[in-house]
């Protein structure tokens, strides 16, 4: 890294952003991130994914499952090329001796391309429940959602909704959410609802959530090394002691690697 990108990043480098007696991410698996440079809105270089992975090692994360938007008008990214990605980062990580594991999947957006990927049996999922994770457009529910879940789990995967906290469109019911999990959609969490990074009104949901035991995985979506100080403070979030009691699944990813 140059002299430059040093200077820049060294605020975020190294610090776990943690009091010593808490126990950092105790889940050790980071299911959605964006560290792949240059391939979306996340990182743009090698050396801001290198902090990025960093911190995540420092905070306890032994498994990094980085997820890349795939989308058809804003990132058709292939799988082909996002295979070179993870290459690149696992070669990052053991020349910088990281504790970590890296894989590639995707956070896929329901659109046209979704619908191409699927129908051909191509998606990109990850551990041995085949996890697909997706997103939904941030201006209108889809009223196509429940068959895309039927479609998924009928092709084996196991549907899981990226931070359903934060769309605004179902603050106001969550019979609509109830009804998408009792279908057998899984929801992730963002570790930034909890801090309050989105407003008030995601962390509300987020508690929501909580405390109906909602929360199948928690996930940084991690996308630049500016977003570290704020996602330090989950760890003495109001909310922390609600996380730890939730059926977290991010866990099972660890051990499938000591099976393996």
């Amino acid at each position: 890294m140059n002299k430059l990108l040093n200077r820049l990043l060294a605020p975020f480098r190294n610090q776990s952003n943690q009091p010593p007696d808490q126990p950092g991410c105790y889940w050790q698996a980071d299911i959605h991130s964006h560290l792949l440079p240059g391939v979306d809105d996340g990182v743009s270089s090698p050396e801001e994914a290198l902090v990025c992975l960093q911190q995540l090692s420092a905070w306890g994360i032994q498994r990094v499952i980085t997820t890349p938007h795939v989308s058809q008008d804003w990132y058709p990214n292939r799988q082909e090329d996002l295979l070179k990605g993870q290459r690149m980062l696992q070669n990052l990580v053991k020349e910088h001796q990281i504790p970590i594991t890296i894989q590639v999947a995707a956070e896929y957006l329901l659109d046209d391309l979704f619908l191409d990927l699927l129908r051909a049996d191509q998606l990109s999922s990850f551990g041995k429940q085949k996890y697909v994770l997706f997103e939904t457009g941030w201006a209108a529910a889809p009223n196509f959602l429940h068959e895309i879940v039927f479609h998924l789990l009928g092709q084996g995967y196991q549907p899981l909704l990226a931070h359903p906290e934060r769309y605004t469109y179902y603050h106001s019911d969550l019979k609509l959410l109830a009804d998408l999990r009792n279908a057998g959609c899984l929801f992730q969490l963002n570790w930034g609802s909890m801090t309050g990074r989105y407003g008030r009104r995601v962390q509300a949901q987020a508690h929501r959530f909580l405390t109906n035991k909602w929360v199948d995985f928690i996930g940084s979506d991690l996308h630049r090394p500016t977003d570290l100080e704020s996602y330090g403070k989950l760890f003495t979030a109001s909310d922390y002691h609600l996380l730890q009691q939730q059926p977290l699944r991010n866990q099972e990813l660890i051990t499938e690697l000591t099976n393996t």
